[in-house]
C-alpha cells in the first residue's frame, strides 16, 4: 500500500468514540508517548509549538472528571444548570484510560498571531487523533462542560491570550465503528481555474 493510500485510509476511518462506550482497557502509557510525539510534529509558525498538553491516567483520570464537573456547576447560572450534563461530566472517565488537556500557550513573538497559534495547536491534536486511529486507540476531542469557560482556564494557569482547545479521552471499546458521514467535497469548494 502506497503512502497516500494508507493515510487516506487512516483519515476516513477515524471515528469520534464518547467515553461511555470504552471499555476501561487500559492504554499503555508509552503508547500515549507516540501519540505526543506525534503531535509535536504539527506544524508550527515561527517554530513556536504553542501546543501544550496535561495527560491524566488510572485514578487521576477520575479525579479530574469530578473536578470538571463542579467547574462547569460552578460557571454556569442556576436557570441554565443541566443535571445530566454535570452527571455526563463526572462520570466521563469511569471507562477511559487517559484523559488529555490540551491548551495553545501563546508565545512571545507578536508577529504570530493568536489565530495561527491556535490552528497549530489544532494540527497538533489532528496528529494525535490519527495516530490513535492507526493504534486502534479510540478518542473523543471534548469542548463541553466547562472546558471553554474561563473557569478552567485558571485551573490550569493560563494566561489571557493562551486558550484551552479541548479534552481528548482515550480508551478501548469494542463497539464496530460507523461509517463516514460526509456532504460532497464539490459543494465546500470553489475553483478558480
Amino acid at each position: 500500500m502506497d503512502k497516500f493510500t494508507s493515510l487516506q485510509e487512516t483519515i476516513q476511518s477515524r471515528r469520534s468514540t464518547k467515553p461511555a462506550v470504552m471499555n476501561g482497557k487500559k492504554i499503555d502509557d508509552q503508547q500515549v508517548q507516540q501519540l505526543l510525539q506525534l503531535a509535536n510534529w504539527a506544524p508550527t509558525h515561527g517554530f513556536t509549538e504553542p501546543w501544550r498538553f496535561v495527560v491524566y491516567s488510572g485514578d487521576a483520570v477520575q479525579r479530574f472528571c469530578h473536578q470538571h464537573a463542579e467547574m462547569y456547576k460552578q460557571s454556569t447560572p442556576p436557570a441554565n444548570f443541566n443535571a445530566g450534563k454535570y452527571e455526563k461530566q463526572q462520570h466521563n472517565g469511569d471507562r477511559a484510560s487517559h484523559l488529555i488537556a490540551v491548551y495553545m500557550q501563546r508565545g512571545d513573538n507578536p508577529n504570530i498571531t493568536v489565530l495561527e497559534e491556535i490552528c497549530a495547536t489544532a494540527a497538533a491534536v489532528e496528529n494525535i487523533l490519527l495516530g490513535a486511529e492507526a493504534l486502534g486507540i479510540a478518542v473523543l476531542w471534548s469542548t463541553g462542560g466547562a472546558v471553554l469557560h474561563p473557569v478552567m482556564k485558571a485551573f490550569f494557569n493560563l494566561g489571557p491570550e493562551d486558550s484551552m482547545l479541548g479534552l481528548l479521552y482515550l480508551g478501548y471499546t469494542d463497539e464496530v465503528s460507523k461509517a463516514g458521514r460526509r456532504g460532497e467535497v464539490a459543494e465546500k469548494t470553489r475553483w478558480n481555474p
